[in-house]
């Protein structure tokens, strides 16, 4: 493993998780595990061999396990451990550090990245007095967006009965909280409370670039 050969807290860190490409699969995983196919489709930029290596150097370092899936699934998996699992809080602040800063490329969120975006974005002042349960659609991937005075949370496995269910698609999910694009267009499908998706839409101002 390479290192930096610096006893500060900061440089010990990134000597597990500093290298290209390893917080971004973090990123993938911290709403749970992947195929290594399904880690393709979020990094696409990323190459078959650089994956695997990093994958390789985040278990080492015990960051990541793979694991099998248990019949009918019996598919291979990659996941967080407890240790990959405490750095949210730093992915979570890059998100936010890294929204102010100027949009350098034209591509495609994944739907992990849009899901952080949202939660990099979240006003709770806008929220205030508001509460909703909101399954969000894109594609194959579901999630929970639930909004309550606890605050935002956004989860991959919808349980319950959602107020409502918005379908899209990622790239039209961004373009609907973030530029404006109408909930009337026709990549959208609503099920249930159309005005309550028009509300949480609202939730999550572009943030101000930094000077």
């Amino acid at each position: 493993m390479r290192t930096y050969d610096d006893p500060c807290g900061v440089a010990r860190a990134l000597d597990h998780v500093g290298e290209r490409w390893a917080l971004l699969i973090v990123r993938e995983l911290l709403l749970g595990p992947k195929r290594f196919t399904d880690l393709r489709t979020g990094l696409p930029n990323a190459s078959q061999n650089v994956l695997s290596q990093r994958l390789r150097e985040l278990e080492e370092s015990e960051v990541v396990r793979r694991r099998k899936l248990p019949l009918p699934a019996a598919a291979w998996v990659y996941e967080l451990t407890e240790r990959g699992t405490e750095l949210e809080p730093v992915v979570l602040a890059l998100a936010r550090w890294g929204s102010r800063t100027p949009m350098r490329s034209a591509n495609s969120l994944s739907p992990d990245a849009l899901a952080f975006a949202l939660r990099s974005t979240f006003d709770a002042e806008a929220a205030r007095d508001f509460a909703a349960r909101i399954e969000l659609r894109l594609g194959e991937d579901r999630f929970l967006a639930e909004i309550s005075p606890a605050g935002f949370t956004l989860t991959r496995d919808p349980r319950g009965e959602p107020a409502a269910v918005l379908e899209t698609d990622a790239d039209t999910l961004r373009a609907l909280v973030f530029t404006g694009t109408s909930l009337d267009c026709d990549a959208v499908r609503v099920e249930g409370d159309r005005e309550l998706v028009r509300r949480f839409l609202t939730l999550f101002p572009r943030p101000a670039m930094s000077s």
